[in-house]
């Protein structure tokens, strides 16, 4: 009917982040950052410059942010998208902003800050691990009081990453605004020190309701608290909170538990991996938007497969906007898998 609200099959909910992308070697790592190879710690302003003052030569640019680098390739597979987050008030934001209005993403549900916009640089070392370091300018200042159901109304599916769990009562208002206006929700756990610091957070929320749970292998074994038992085994012991449990085991595929199914995702072999930095985003884009298509568990599966395997390939967390001709009827014919 003409002048009614637009349908959206998928809204996003994240930092939308400016992704600074560097190759270094593991040396710089031991002697410029401090923390565990391979995973994501929160900076100030002094402590970015810091890093990227360091640097041999500028790095480069993209868009990023978990839950924001899956809702744009989600769009770029035809959901009808928008997202929920924080924009800066500068150059990045609208560079951004631009972006994901050129992917398709509605950007009505942005919200906008009086700070630059956030930023995370990704440390590639020559294994392709991206050790990462974020400063989340304006994307940290989103309040709970910003957030209401009336951002999740005409949304089917929520999307949510897990490191809006750093800020406990954001992600209560979000999780409680997207279950009040009747969207099924999924949560990426997105690193490990995420998991580390908020277990029992985490398991309450499982308690609670949430439909689709994304995890790798270091996430789901700091969840469990489990570095012994196999991933299938710990799939199912996901599944057993009533979710459905996504679990990513990089160049091994994945597994898949959903009540008394398990399925294994075989992984798509690629021969040089570039830069594993928005894998399990793309991942979770193939796996959403064949769920949310009404997809068999092995044809999403199969389709996020592909989606991660394509994303290392690339510099950066986005899928070239030129490889896209001859990937999106590989992706669709996967319907059947």
């Amino acid at each position: 009917m003409s002048g009614s609200p637009t349908y959206f099959e998928l809204i996003g909910v994240g930092s939308p982040i400016i992704d600074l992308l560097a190759r270094v070697p593991d040396t710089f790592l031991q002697h410029h950052v401090a923390g565990d190879k391979g995973g994501m710690v929160l900076v100030d302003h002094d402590e970015m410059e810091r890093i990227v003052g360091l640097l041999d030569g500028e790095p480069a640019y993209a868009t990023g942010g978990s839950a924001a680098n899956a809702t744009y390739t989600a769009a770029r597979l035809g959901l009808r998208a928008t997202f929920l987050g924080k924009l800066g008030n500068d150059d990045l934001a609208r560079i951004y902003r631009q972006a994901y209005a050129t992917a398709g993403v509605d950007g009505t549900r942005f919200k906008e800050g009086a700070e630059p916009n956030a930023r995370c640089l990704a440390l590639v070392t020559p294994d392709a691990q991206r050790t990462m370091r974020t400063h989340l300018g304006a994307a940290m200042t989103l309040a709970p009081s910003e957030v209401s159901v009336a951002d999740f109304s005409n949304c089917r599916h929520a999307h949510i990453e897990g490191y809006l769990v750093f800020n406990r009562a954001l992600a209560d208002t979000v999780l409680g605004a997207a279950r009040a206006a009747g969207c099924t929700t999924s949560l990426d756990l997105s690193s490990f020190e995420v998991v580390n610091a908020s277990r029992d957070w985490l398991f309450n929320q499982l308690r609670h309701g949430i439909d689709v749970v994304f995890a790798n292998e270091d996430e789901i074994r700091a969840l469990f608290e489990d570095q012994v038992s196999d991933y299938a085994t710990l799939a199912r012991k996901l599944a057993g909170y009533g979710v459905l449990a996504a679990v990513k085991v990089g160049k091994d595929g994945a597994w898949i538990a959903h009540g008394n199914e398990l399925h294994r995702i075989a992984p798509h072999a690629v021969a040089d991996v570039i830069d594993t930095n928005g894998a399990g985003d793309a991942w979770a884009a193939g796996f959403l938007y064949g769920h949310l298509r009404g997809w068999s568990l092995p044809a999403c599966g199969a389709l996020a497969s592909l989606l991660g395997a394509e994303t290392v390939m690339h510099m950066g967390p986005i899928i070239p906007e030129t490889h896209w001709q001859v990937l999106a009827p590989r992706a669709h014919a996967l319907r059947g898998a």
